[in-house]
């Protein structure tokens, strides 16, 4: 497939970039680059070929839940900068 310079000004602009000069032939010879990659792989037969559903034959090995000593509310306060009795305070992020 010949790729023009319609069709790489068409694409440009949906993807929202500009090409001007050097840089537009360059972009349009990766372009049939990859179309002509994508014509070779379509000669591939793969009749007989299972689809990939997974990368590896690996299972996940989670590890136990268990329960473990956690920080108590006024630990985790301590240290705060500025905090409000039970919770820490922080800078509005939003305005209304």
């Amino acid at each position: 497939m010949k790729i023009t310079d319609e069709i790489v000004d068409h694409i440009a602009h949906l993807a929202r970039l500009e090409f001007e000069g050097e840089k537009k032939v360059a972009i349009r010879q990766d372009m049939e680059r990859i179309i002509n990659f994508m014509e070779k792989l379509q000669e591939v037969d793969t009749e007989n070929v299972e689809p990939l559903i997974f990368m590896s034959e690996e299972v996940n090995r989670l590890r136990e839940d268990k329960l473990q000593p956690m920080v108590s509310q006024e630990e985790a306060l301590r240290n705060a900068p500025k905090k409000d009795s039970d919770y820490f305070r922080i800078p509005k992020v939003l305005d209304k």
